[in-house]
């Protein structure tokens, strides 16, 4: 991996990720929460629990090397991303949940991530091992997620007119953004790409798949609307690929492109699971839509 690409503009580009979430929030927005308990408990717990439960599981049964498996774990330890507002809108979810959603998680995760990581680490490459997120370290991954959103925050508190403006031209940069970091990460992985593919591929789609699928159906269980329960179906299966590739590849965090791997595959796949998932999700509502424009015929 290019010194350049990996030092300097993977981590501007998550900046510039991160600073585009803090132009879309308000206090209000961590605030609007408590307007949807069933369905923010359901996501946080699947998010913060379930999801690294079951990837433990997932990368137990494939038997992975150490390295791919940490990078799973770093997978799931990942918040919810801004992408997952998009597809949100595009699948008929809550959007303004998924806002709120991704404000809490992202906060949250810059304290769980390190956590979860170091734990991977210790459990699968041994506790002897230089690898890790140390204290200055962790600060790092503070600074990276924290402070960005705090500035969007700010510019959104202080010139709302402003930011407002633009949130549609900053997402759209974020979405370029993201495409930019994963052509590079392929680009400077691609001689262990095929190899990575064949060790880890299905673990990463099962996951994947199964994050969607876990992210919709428990809040469906505590009887959460759909409108809410598609919401935190994104929120829990489309992940921070960004942060995630530039923790591991990043020479002063990580440093690892093998941890990296499963994120760099994940990213490269989340946009065609995701929308086939969203397929699936909003028949409910085209169900009922059609079901409702008949009955208007019929009377």
């Amino acid at each position: 991996m290019d010194s350049v690409v990996s030092i300097v503009l993977f981590p501007v580009a998550l900046g510039i990720v991160m600073l585009g979430l803090g132009l879309t929030l308000t206090v209000g927005d961590f605030r609007r929460v408590l307007a949807y308990p069933k369905a923010v408990v359901a996501c946080l717990v699947c998010q913060m629990v379930v999801l690294p439960a079951v990837c433990l599981g997932l990368v137990t049964l494939a038997d992975l090397r150490p390295e791919l498996a940490v990078g799973m774990m770093l997978l799931a330890a990942s918040p919810g991303g801004s992408t997952a507002s998009l597809y949100s809108h595009l699948f008929r979810g809550n959007v303004a949940l998924n806002i709120s959603l991704t404000a809490v998680n992202s906060v949250l995760a810059a304290f769980t991530l390190p956590l979860i990581v170091n734990w991977s680490i210790a459990a699968f490459m041994g506790s002897d091992t230089t690898l890790g997120l140390q204290f200055d370290k962790v600060l790092q991954v503070f600074a990276m997620v924290l402070v960005p959103i705090g500035v969007g925050m700010w510019v959104r508190g202080r010139f709302t007119a402003f930011a407002e403006r633009m949130q549609r031209p900053v997402r759209i940069l974020s979405v370029a953004v993201l495409v930019f970091v994963l052509t590079g990460a392929v680009l400077g992985v691609r001689d262990q790409l095929g190899p990575a593919i064949q060790a880890v591929g299905v673990t990463v789609v099962a996951f994947n798949l199964l994050s969607l699928a876990i992210g919709y159906a428990a809040p469906r269980l505590l009887r959460v609307a759909h409108r809410e329960s598609v919401a935190s179906s994104f929120e829990v299966g489309v992940h921070n690929a960004t942060l995630a590739i530039t923790l591991a590849l990043s020479p002063s965090l990580l440093n690892n492109q093998v941890i990296g791997m499963p994120s760099v595959i994940y990213g490269s796949l989340m946009f065609l699971t995701a929308a086939l998932f969203g397929l699936v999700a909003a028949r409910p509502a085209r169900t009922r839509a059609l079901a409702a424009a008949r009955g208007d015929a019929a009377a």
